[in-house]
């Protein structure tokens, strides 16, 4: 997008931007685990951090991923390479039902290979792993029949 000077066609792309943010924040599909209504507080974020709610929107479309992954994967070099406070504020802003992603993941990984609930468990929330919390990795491995 390029920059317009000041004035009323400066405001005009500003509220364009907005308004195309807002719609696609609100066509996230409602099988993921987060709240896809367009959050009061986007107009209050900087440019980097309302790219990186879009960014990590469509992450959470795609896979299940703990609030500490989503953050990683957003900050990361390899991966969006926002500035990790960005990230943070970003994924912060989200109402996302972290338990529900950890059931996602959970579901991902045994459709792939066979694991003991420990083993589930241990690589969901493993900080070499997917970063759920303990509680989390339990309630995702339970509910996707590990356990």
């Amino acid at each position: 997008m390029s920059v317009i000077g000041c004035g009323d066609a400066g405001q005009t792309a500003a509220d364009n931007s907005i308004n195309e943010l807002e719609e696609t924040v609100g066509a996230v599909s409602e099988d993921s685990a987060v709240d896809a209504s367009p959050s009061e507080s986007l107009q209050t974020l900087s440019g980097p951090q309302a790219n990186a709610v879009r960014s990590a929107k469509q992450y959470l479309d795609m896979a299940g991923f703990s609030r500490d992954g989503l953050i990683q994967q957003l900050s990361s070099p390899a991966g969006d390479g926002y500035a990790e406070s960005d990230a943070t504020i970003a994924v912060d802003s989200l109402d996302v039902d972290w338990n529900e992603n950890a059931v996602r993941s959970a579901k991902q990984y045994l459709s792939m290979t066979g694991f003991s609930c420990n083993g589930l468990i241990q690589q969901l929330s493993s900080s070499a792993g997917d970063k759920y919390t303990v509680e989390q990795a339990t309630y995702g491995a339970q509910q996707a029949g590990a356990c």
